[in-house]
């Protein structure tokens, strides 16, 4: 079994765009076959990702690269989660 797709959301509380975007991220993983892990951090909780970040949130991180900001697009997900599995299922081993 291959690693699970690691997903990063820089978000804030009381932010719709945010909510909304980690609905559309759940509904696709719960549709898809790719596993996933999400790790939601507020950028409020740290003044540095608070200027880092600003009000462009939410911010979405797949394996590290930026993938989404504002709102995230459910076909645009799938397509980038099951590209990101393909790379490391196809990741050399040690």
């Amino acid at each position: 079994m291959s690693d699970p797709v690691e997903m990063t959301v820089y978000s804030r509380e009381n932010c719709h765009l945010c909510a909304s975007a980690m609905e559309t991220i759940d509904r696709v993983i719960d549709d898809t076959d790719v596993a996933v892990t999400v790790e939601e951090i507020d950028v409020d909780a740290d003044a540095e990702l608070a200027d880092t970040y600003g009000d462009r949130v939410p911010h979405i991180l797949i394996d590290g690269e930026d993938a989404f900001s504002y709102r995230v697009h459910a076909a645009e997900l799938r397509t980038k989660l099951r590209a990101a599995a393909d790379s490391v299922d196809s990741s050399p081993t040690e």
